[in-house]
C-alpha cells in the first residue's frame, strides 16, 4: 500500500517536470500553498486526483493521510526545483544513482561545522514531534536549507511521501519513520568518524 504512494508521487513529479519543460504555474501554486485545502493549491488537484487511487481520496473534504503526504512531498519538490533547469528529483532506490533520501543528504551537510548547529536545531525537535503538520512545516524549512547549501543534490521526494504517509499511521509506524530518519541523519557523521579513527 505505501509503495503505491511512492509510485504515484514519482509519476506526478515526472508529470510536473515534463522532461525539462516544467509546469511552472502548478509548481508556483505548490510553493505558495502550505496545505492541499488551500485555494492556491487547486492548480495541482487535477494532476493529483487523476493519479491517486480512489481509495486514497477524501470523501468529506478533509485531506486523507495519503493526500497530505503526496501534497507535502510535491510542495517540497516545487520549493527545491525553483530556479533550476535540471530536475532535483532522483530515486534513491537504484533508478537514479544521484538520488538520496532527504535525511541522508542533510546528514552529509551536517559534516560541515558551519551548518551543523543550525541543522541540529531544526532536525532534533522535528524527530521528537508526533504532530504531522509540525513535521511537514519543519521539513519545508529543511528543504530550503538544503537547496541553499547543496544545490546539485537530487532528493527522493517520492520516498519522502511514503515516509510521510507512514508517519500519519499507527504510533509504531510513526516511530519507525522517525528512527529511520534519525539513522540517516546521524549515520553520515558516524561513518566518517570511524574512518578517521581507523587512520589514527
Amino acid at each position: 500500500m505505501t509503495y503505491e504512494i511512492e509510485k504515484t508521487t514519482s509519476w506526478i513529479i515526472r508529470d510536473l517536470y515534463r522532461g525539462g519543460n516544467p509546469n511552472k504555474a502548478v509548481l508556483s501554486s505548490l510553493r505558495n500553498a502550505a496545505t492541499m485545502d488551500s485555494q492556491r493549491a487547486q492548480a495541482v488537484w487535477p494532476i493529483m486526483m487523476a493519479r491517486l487511487d480512489a481509495r486514497y481520496l477524501s470523501r468529506n473534504g478533509i485531506p486523507t493521510s495519503a493526500e497530505t503526504a503526496v501534497y507535502a512531498a510535491l510542495r517540497f519538490y516545487a520549493i527545491h526545483q525553483q530556479g533550476k533547469e535540471q530536475t532535483v528529483y532522483g530515486s534513491a532506490g537504484g533508478e537514479d544513482p544521484e538520488g538520496q533520501q532527504l535525511f541522508a543528504a542533510l546528514g552529509k551537510m551536517r559534516k560541515n561545522e558551519d551548518t551543523r548547529v543550525a541543522l541540529d536545531r531544526r532536525v532534533q525537535p522535528l524527530l521528537a514531534t508526533t504532530n504531522a503538520a509540525s513535521v511537514i512545516n519543519g521539513l519545508s524549512h529543511l528543504v530550503s536549507i538544503l537547496k541553499a547549501n547543496s544545490s546539485a543534490q537530487k532528493i527522493d521526494y517520492a520516498h519522502l511521501a511514503q515516509d510521510l504517509y507512514g508517519l500519519q499511521g499507527s504510533y509504531e509506524r510513526a516511530n519507525r519513520v522517525r528512527l529511520i530518519w534519525g539513522q540517516q541523519y546521524f549515520r553520515e557523521n558516524q561513518a566518517e568518524s570511524k574512518t578517521e579513527g581507523e587512520k589514527n
